[in-house]
């Protein structure tokens, strides 16, 4: 504002020294100082901004969103805060762990003035010292942990560097609402024996899978030629037991009509005339059996004497004759 009293100053004595416009100089000078001080009496603050006013180099009030009263000369804005969620990288560093390796880590705090009092008056630069305060965390948890422990615990991290720098925060007019580890490297030595542990660890896991699945083959083989043999067994016993019961039928269909045969032989010798059709039958059925014995014998056989038919015939009706007996008896 005092460079533009001293312009407005300067202009007026200008305007004094020109003899045509001489009258005019101390209303523009009026008309001017108003204007200045009206343009630096009023502030609009944007919409999640907070702005601090100090008069005569104190603290005064804390201007709110939107249109704002002033006094020149006695007041002015001397921070300017925004109210929004504020995302502040954190640089690289190298930490080391509680097994003494080496750990390059960064990451991403997110922070929010709450406060802008103390945000302007409780430290000179808070978003320093927030990132110092940050990283200074994040080497005292890292060291805490083992290196496995270190890649496996970045929310475990990030609560405990949040909870840190949210207590400190509080004098300062910010609260950390989250930290975010981004980057975990460990040397390159250390990158390169983890691709080897994982790459074994793969290899191991593919072998045990493969003898697995061998012996579930094996297993599947056994059980299906186990099932085959009781099968197999099954099917013979089955056909043996068929077979017998065939068998025992037969025998017994030719045993009742061998009986039955016998029963009607019985049965036709005890009628009229039957002996003597037993006796023809008998004739030829011998007359028969020495035409095949011809047959099937290069040497040709030959009864020496006729009478011999009449011999076995006679045989033959002898058996027939103690069969009707024995047939008649029990009648």
């Amino acid at each position: 504002m005092f460079a533009k009293i001293v312009g407005v100053v300067i202009a007026t004595l200008v305007i004094g020294t020109i003899p045509e416009v001489r009258p005019f100089a101390v209303p523009f000078f009026i008309v001017a100082f108003v204007a200045v001080f009206v343009v630096e009496g009023v502030r609009v603050v944007p919409q999640q901004n907070a702005w601090i006013v100090e008069r005569l180099g104190k603290f005064h009030q804390v201007l709110e969103p939107g249109l704002n009263i002033i006094i020149p000369f006695f007041d002015r804005v001397a921070y300017k805060h925004s109210l929004k969620e504020v995302p502040a990288d954190v640089a690289e560093q190298v930490c080391i762990t509680k097994d003494n390796t080496q750990l390059a880590v960064d990451g991403l705090i997110y922070y929010q003035v709450t406060d802008p009092r103390l945000a302007s008056y409780g430290t000179s630069d808070y978003v320093a010292a927030i990132v110092q305060l940050a990283q200074t965390t994040l080497r005292s948890e890292v060291g805490k942990m083992e290196l496995d422990q270190s890649l496996q615990s970045r929310d475990v991290i990030n609560r405990q560097i949040v909870n840190v720098l949210d207590e400190a925060g509080r004098s300062w007019g910010v609260k950390v609402l989250r930290y975010e580890v981004k980057n975990l490297t460990p040397p390159e030595t250390i990158l390169r024996a983890m691709q080897a542990q994982i790459t074994a660890e793969r290899e191991k896991r593919a072998l045990i899978a493969k003898s697995e699945g061998e012996k579930q083959q094996e297993i599947n083989l056994a059980e299906g030629e186990k099932q085959a043999a009781i099968l197999k067994s099954e099917g013979q016993q089955q056909s043996a037991i068929n077979k017998a019961q065939g068998e025992g039928t037969a025998l017994r269909v030719v045993a009742e009509a061998t009986a039955a045969a016998v029963e009607a032989v019985a049965t036709a010798l005890g009628k009229e005339g039957g002996l003597q059709a037993a006796n023809l039958k008998v004739a030829e059925l011998y007359i028969a059996a020495l035409g095949n014995l011809a047959k099937t014998n290069n040497t040709m056989i030959v009864p020496t004497n006729l009478a011999d038919v009449a011999s076995v015939v006679a045989s033959a009706m002898t058996v027939l004759d103690k069969t009707r007996a024995g047939t008649a008896r029990p009648g």
